[in-house]
């Protein structure tokens, strides 16, 4: 197996992704860039040394139908090398193509419509659901990256007066901290004047997805 590189910066998860971590492990995790820090973080902590990661575009997201593809492109890529492939993506807005994409693959794929979700807990989040439906979601990584997944796909940085039109029926945006981050928390809490809505930090960690991985070990 080869030494793991250094995870690159966000910048570049966005953009380009992660390259395969290792070459002969045996379970491949198949993940969005957005995910890559907390799914190394819990390899390390875990000691999950059978697992490799590799990430797509954490940018797919402003664009969903490219995940399917992407991820049948990926895994048709790394299948002689690993004997098994966990797709680490909820839907995403994918309307279900990644889901018949991954039966289609025989791999699973982890369970939920978003990452915020399952970071929430897929039932927490059921059930919490209808009374925050005015509610915007960020997660550690959106926290970092909101000026490239927000202000710019959504032209706010050229035409800030759209805001409100955007965002006018949303109430308050919610923080989903994997970290306890005072630097994190103070930037959301910018997130959220930028937007015009009230502010709500939860502390998740890392939800769902650490049980969905904790099934592979």
């Amino acid at each position: 197996m080869k030494t793991p590189s250094p995870l690159p910066d966000d910048t570049t998860l966005t953009t380009t992704g992660l390259a395969p971590t290792g070459d002969t492990g045996r379970v491949l995790l198949l993940a969005c860039g957005a995910l890559a820090r907390e799914i190394l973080d819990l390899i390390k902590l875990n000691q999950w040394s059978h697992m490799d990661l590799t990430c797509l575009p954490a940018i797919y997201h402003v664009q969903p139908e490219k995940i399917a593809p992407a991820v049948r492109e990926a895994v048709a890529k790394h299948r002689n090398t690993h004997s098994q492939i966990f797709v680490v993506y909820a839907d995403c807005g994918t309307g279900g193509q990644l889901e018949q994409t991954c039966q289609d693959l025989g791999v699973e794929m982890i369970a939920g419509p978003h990452c915020y979700s399952f970071f929430e807990g897929n039932t927490r989040f059921a059930e919490i659901a209808e009374d925050e439906f005015t509610a915007f979601y960020l997660t550690d990584f959106l926290v970092r990256q909101f000026d490239a997944f927000v202000i710019k796909p959504m032209g706010l940085d050229r035409h800030p007066e759209l805001r409100d039109m955007y965002f006018g029926n949303y109430e308050k945006l919610v923080y989903q901290a994997q970290t306890d981050d005072p630097e994190l928390t103070e930037k959301a809490k910018v997130c959220a004047d930028r937007l015009g809505l009230a502010f709500e930090r939860r502390y998740t960690g890392y939800g769902d997805l650490e049980v969905a991985l904790r099934s592979k070990s």
